[in-house]
C-alpha cells in the first residue's frame, strides 16, 4: 500500500558532499562535518527500511481487519503505543512529544492504508458477489 514517487532521482547520483558550505569552510571542519553527515546518511537509509518493513506488516494486519470487517483504527491499541513510545523516546532522551508526533504521523498514515484496503477489499467482494449472481442466472 505504498505510494512510491517516480520522479525521485536515482541513488546513484546521490552526492554525498553537497553542501551550500563548501569552500567557505575550513577544510579539516568540512571533512569532520562530512563524516558525521555519513552516519546520519546510513541512519536515514536504515529508518526508511525500517519503515518500508513496519508498513508491511501494518499492511497484512490491514488485510485481516478488512477480511473480518473490523475498524481501521484502534484508539486502544494507538493509546496505548504512545504512551509506550513517549516512555522509551524518554529513557533515549528523545524529545518525547517529538516521538509522539512522529507515531502519530506513522498511525495516521497506517489508518489511511487500512481504509483503503477495507474500501478495496468491499469492492471486490461486491464484483465477486455480482459475478456469482451473473453466473447463477445463466
Amino acid at each position: 500500500m505504498t505510494e512510491q514517487n517516480l520522479n525521485l532521482p536515482e541513488t546513484d547520483s546521490y552526492d554525498p558532499a553537497a553542501s551550500s558550505l563548501a569552500g567557505s569552510v575550513d577544510p579539516a571542519v568540512m571533512a569532520e562535518l562530512l563524516s558525521i553527515r555519513s552516519s546520519i546518511d546510513n541512519i536515514d537509509a536504515t529508518l526508511v527500511f525500517l519503515l518500508a518493513e513496519r508498513f508491511k506488516a501494518t499492511q497484512k494486519v490491514g488485510f485481516l481487519k478488512a477480511a473480518h470487517k473490523l475498524p481501521a483504527g484502534d484508539p486502544g491499541r494507538e493509546t496505548a503505543q504512545i504512551a509506550r513510545l513517549r516512555h522509551l523516546a524518554a529513557e533515549a532522551h528523545l524529545d518525547p512529544a517529538f516521538a509522539e508526533k512522529f507515531l502519530n504521523f506513522i498511525i495516521g498514515e497506517v489508518i489511511r492504508h487500512h481504509e483503503a484496503i477495507a474500501e478495496d477489499h468491499q469492492a471486490a467482494q461486491a464484483s465477486g458477489s455480482a459475478d456469482a449472481a451473473r453466473a447463477a442466472e445463466a
